[in-house]
């Protein structure tokens, strides 16, 4: 750890990891990460004076052997040689999925996602001491220690989990609240009963995995939810699944994978939530009072929402309130992207400039919703009297 970073980590105030890369890096035309995200984010968050230099690291790439700690040695060298060639076999196609519609072959199909996977892997080194680092970049959960899955190379999760462990953190709790089941970090710790696994995804939403009743060896907890999930409905699934369930665990560690495509605005789900209601789970997991809390990206389509979402989230984790208009340099942020090809990139709403906050998506409390939540806290209770 380098002594600056060290010594904000220590007074209490968080750090961000970014990095250019994510600026000037697309996955295609047409692909739906082709949007600017990451550095929608900082650009919004130092244009609002809440990202000063000090609390800001250039994220590493990580090198291929750190990889190897969970990823498959041919798979990293597949992945390289994709970048370089910018192309790829059939029977690599088959093997690596690579060079596929949702996995494509791009000028940095390597470096970018060995950036994520670097800042996951030194945000462990990091919290060793304890802190809150946040990395919008990180959250590519289907990933697999193979191939790539759902347009995630590399799984920065698994390796920021793999990470904190080495460096102190004997129990991690591992939050997910994207539209989509953390397939590929349940894949790596359904069977180990020192990291707890919640993930909040929309039901029959590729990659069609996290039923209710799935579980592993270890703390796995799937809540699938019904389309229209709205503000008022996650606020229980916060207050009466996630938050209890972390505080019964005693984590040395939260991490937080915090996709934005949950939104109502989003184009890849059929959620209907506010930005608000995204803060507010990171709110909570901050007040828990774990000694390390590492806060991810993840999915996100909508360039407007997912910039300011991931924006707001930087503010919950710094004590910022979002203005109720944003000042000028930071409009000038939002009106300056564009989401080609998509209608409501040229229709948008006049708030997705002007503000940051969402306003509120209130609405009944469905008994499906209530039911689920109510099944895993009897399945929690029944593991605890089971373990004795």
């Amino acid at each position: 750890m380098s002594l600056d970073a060290g010594s904000v980590l220590s007074s209490g105030t968080p750090l961000f990891l970014g990095s250019e890369i994510y600026r000037g890096s697309s996955y295609g035309e047409w692909h739906p990460l082709r949007v600017p995200r990451v550095s929608t984010a900082m650009d919004l968050s130092r244009a609002l004076g809440w990202l000063p230099d000090a609390q800001y690291i250039n994220s590493p790439r990580a090198k291929p052997k750190a990889l190897h700690v969970w990823h498959e040695p041919d798979y990293v060298a597949a992945l390289q040689a994709a970048e370089i060639s910018q192309e790829i076999s059939d029977e690599d196609r088959k093997r690596f999925q690579l060079g596929t519609v949702s996995n494509p072959i791009y000028p940095e199909v390597y470096r970018r996602p060995a950036t994520a996977a670097g800042a996951s892997l030194l945000s462990g080194e990091l919290l060793r001491d304890g802190g809150i680092i946040y990395h919008p970049g990180g959250g590519t959960h289907h990933g697999m220690p193979g191939y790539a899955n759902g347009f995630c190379y590399l799984n920065d999760p698994v390796l920021a989990i793999l990470s904190l462990k080495h460096n102190g953190a004997r129990r991690v709790a591992y939050v997910d609240i994207d539209a989509h089941h953390a397939d590929g970090v349940e894949h790596g710790f359904a069977d180990d009963p020192d990291t707890l696994l919640i993930s909040v995804h929309e039901e029959g939403r590729w990659p069609r995995t996290g039923a209710l009743t799935d579980r592993g060896v270890g703390q796995v907890y799937n809540l699938p939810v019904p389309r229209g999930m709205n503000d008022t409905e996650m606020a229980l699934i916060r207050e009466q699944l996630i938050l209890p369930l972390v505080v019964d665990f005693e984590p040395d560690a939260i991490v937080l994978q915090c996709g934005a495509d949950a939104v109502e605005e989003d184009p890849l789900s059929k959620l209907e939530l506010s930005n608000n209601a995204h803060w507010a789970i990171v709110a909570g997991l901050k007040a828990l009072g774990a000694a390390r809390l590492l806060v991810l990206g993840g999915g996100g389509y909508n360039p407007w929402s997912v910039g300011r979402l991931w924006t707001g989230v930087w503010g919950v984790l710094n004590g910022h309130a979002p203005p109720d208009i944003l000042p000028s340099p930071a409009q000038d942020v939002l009106e300056a992207l564009r989401w080609d090809g998509a209608r409501r990139g040229r229709d948008r709403p006049a708030h997705w400039s002007m503000t940051l906050r969402d306003a509120p998506r209130e609405g009944a409390v469905r008994p499906q919703v209530r039911d689920r939540v109510d099944w895993l806290r009897a399945d929690q209770a029944a593991r605890l009297l089971r373990a004795g």
